[in-house]
């Protein structure tokens, strides 16, 4: 279960502009969630999904991860946190260009140390659940926008994470290819009883959640 009290949030364009980007954000987010942070741009919803996933820090309030407080964290404990327990699916994609496709869905399990054949299985599990078995060998560069999405998405999903957090994830592909990609997330979602926290605008992802909760300049409008 995620948890967060009073999280607040600024960041600073030169003085004395300030953007209070979170606003006291009180929420509770249970086990295997499939839940939207939607809003406008600029509401603080990946700023938001940011802060869950301990990529960045708050300046106040606290965000508890099963219990563990991580805004009180070093970064090497944050770092620790984000490889065991989180996986993360980014609009970009970030697969490394000189891995192939099997090499790039078991890198998170490599890191973690996972032994050979355990990563072999696992992501020959989660290629074929996500319909991409075919392209192991392949480099991302030979693959289509959506092949590349559903990799990152192996990649976050393989080494077993309690929680994804994925940042406009649909943005690059087209309504076919973000359709089928929503609908192997809601099977991951069932399958690997995973919870996946969503930040986007995009009507697919809103149409197939079963929470949305909505932000405006920085607060929680509706939850």
């Amino acid at each position: 279960m995620i948890k967060l009290h009073k999280v607040n949030k600024y960041f600073y364009k030169g003085e004395p502009r300030e953007v209070h980007a979170l606003k006291n954000i009180d929420l509770i987010i249970e086990d295997r969630e499939f839940t939207l942070f939607s809003g406008p741009s600029g509401c603080g919803k990946t700023t938001l999904l940011n802060a869950i996933g301990a990529l960045d820090s708050i300046d106040s309030g606290e965000i508890h991860l099963d219990g563990t407080e991580i805004g009180s964290l070093s970064e090497e404990e944050r770092t620790t946190i984000r490889l065991n327990e989180i996986g993360f699916v980014f609009q970009a994609y970030n697969l490394v260009p000189v891995l192939n496709v099997e090499e790039n869905i078991g890198f998170i399990m490599r890191l973690r140390g996972f032994r050979k054949y355990e990563i072999k299985e696992r992501v020959l599990e989660v290629a074929s659940m996500l319909e991409i078995d075919n392209k192991l060998h392949s480099l991302p560069h030979a693959l289509s926008g959506g092949q590349q999405q559903r990799v990152a998405v192996a990649r976050a999903v393989a080494a077993k994470p309690k929680i994804i957090l994925a940042d406009e994830p649909t943005a690059n592909l087209d309504s076919k290819n973000s359709q089928k990609l929503m609908d192997m997330m809601k099977e991951l979602n069932k399958k690997e009883k995973v919870s996946i926290l969503f930040a986007s605008h995009d009507d697919y992802i809103f149409e197939n959640v079963r929470r949305v909760i909505k932000l405006n300049d920085g607060e929680i409008v509706d939850a």
